[in-house]
């Protein structure tokens, strides 16, 4: 019998975060609030080439860091709440420690 906690197992937690991310929810909930038609609409008010915005709903290209700034810009809603939108319930992101390091050292 296995009395490991989901806690214990870190994979586990990713694949739950897997389960429950999906740009779809947060791109459509975009269309709808800038009063948009569809994905080329989307993708000129982010000022991405429309491509971008099917390979975010077929899950093969990931919601980055600038993506979410841009819609936070065009929408006036939190990045905690885009994130939200999309599935993405966590309270902090890390970065590698070679993103830490000086460039000095």
């Amino acid at each position: 019998m296995n009395t490991t906690s989901a806690s214990a197992d870190p994979g586990k937690n990713q694949v739950n975060e897997q389960e429950t991310y999906d740009p779809n929810h947060l791109l459509d909930s975009l269309i709808e609030k800038l009063h948009l038609k569809n994905d080329a609409a989307l993708a000129r008010a982010l000022e991405v080439a429309p491509p971008v915005i099917s390979k975010l709903r077929h899950h093969r290209l990931p919601v980055g860091a600038s993506l979410l700034i841009q819609m936070q810009e065009i929408s006036d809603l939190k990045i905690k709440e885009l994130r939200a939108l999309m599935g993405d319930h966590r309270d902090k992101f890390r970065m590698g420690g070679h993103h830490l390091k000086s460039k000095d050292a």
